[in-house]
């Protein structure tokens, strides 16, 4: 039996604001080994299976709907219960080994490392004036067609997606891991990854992936607010232009055809005053997306560089925020 009176002590939330400091710490150090499996990896090869299973094309858009339920029920759960096994059984072979996999295991759902590495990647090869290897990388990291992508629609690529991601990849991980430690961030890993993987409004999965774009949707509705407002300090903090990035966000936000995804996107467009949106091209069929911003300024390979430290600091933000609630509760409690 589950004993959860421990979630009322001091420790336990000492431990957790631990936690959410050296899952960062250690995505930003280590980030993710190529030798090490990845369990995003597993919960990729998970969500196949099971669509192979669940869904069929045949079916009424109701039945298809009912599948996309089951699937985006069952993936989180085995997830993180998974998750709760191998720490649980860690634990019988030492305390200290139960809180070494925790922390890798969290750490393995926070990105920051990893998109700042795909950020770097296309702002040398655009150093390099090598437009080509520049969309390359650029198509490694977005949805849309890249390949016939001028310097700036790199850049406007590049910046919407690396702000984006400053919610999937940076605090909704760390916000997650708060509320339920490692399980609790691969939880929210696998809601990610399913709706990355089923998520679309195409012909294909319009109905079996209705139930893991909403849920990807109510997981990041929070998180997504929070790192506006973190987002906004962050812009200060570095000197920016933190009154354009709130005013811009507040307006804009709601412009974005995801309900979360627009408060990054558009604060990052107001801190650096360029515009984002525009005509996107995603294979070979154009789809406008709402324009975010003023285009104060032409869009340059430099705000690759400026999105990137505008992710670190509030990924870094978020990181102490939420350890310092929980050293808050810890301290009410004890």
């Amino acid at each position: 039996m589950l004993d959860f009176s421990i979630i009322t002590t001091a420790h336990f939330w000492q431990e957790r604001a631990l936690l959410v400091l050296s899952s960062l710490v250690v995505d930003l150090l280590v980030g993710d080994p190529a030798r090490l499996p990845h369990p995003v990896v597993q919960i990729g090869k998970l969500i196949s299976a099971l669509e192979r299973v669940l869904r069929r094309p045949q079916k009424s858009p109701l039945q298809q709907k009912a599948a996309g339920v089951v699937l985006a029920a069952v993936v989180p759960s085995v997830s993180a219960a998974v998750v709760g096994l191998l720490i649980w059984a860690a634990g019988l072979l030492h305390p200290a080994a139960a809180a070494a996999l925790s922390v890798w295991l969290a750490s393995t759902t926070v990105a920051a490392r990893g998109l700042a590495q795909a950020g770097k990647k296309v702002y040398t090869e655009l150093a390099k004036d090598d437009l080509e290897a520049a969309r390359r990388s650029t198509g490694e990291i977005v949805g849309r067609d890249t390949h016939s992508l001028d310097r700036a629609g790199v850049v406007r690529a590049t910046v919407e997606t690396m702000a984006e991601n400053i919610v999937d990849a940076c605090v909704s991980p760390l916000f997650f891991i708060f509320l339920g430690g490692a399980p609790g961030a691969m939880l929210y890993r696998a809601i990610n990854t399913l709706d990355s993987m089923v998520g679309y409004k195409n012909e294909k999965y319009l109905h079996f992936g209705w139930a893991s774009a909403r849920l990807d949707d109510l997981a990041n509705w929070i998180p997504a607010r929070l790192a506006g407002l973190l987002l906004t300090l962050a812009v200060a903090l570095t000197g920016g232009q933190a009154r354009a990035a709130w005013r811009i966000m507040r307006r804009d936000a709601r412009k974005h055809l995801s309900p979360n995804s627009g408060w990054c996107e558009a604060g990052v467009a107001g801190a650096l005053g360029v515009q984002l949106g525009g005509l996107n091209t995603y294979g070979g069929v154009e789809s406008f997306r709402p324009y975010l911003g003023e285009a104060l300024y032409p869009l340059h390979m430099n705000h690759i560089a400026k999105t990137c430290r505008l992710m670190f600091w509030t990924a870094a933000l978020s990181a102490l925020l939420l350890a310092g609630i929980a050293m808050a509760v810890g301290l009410c409690l004890g």
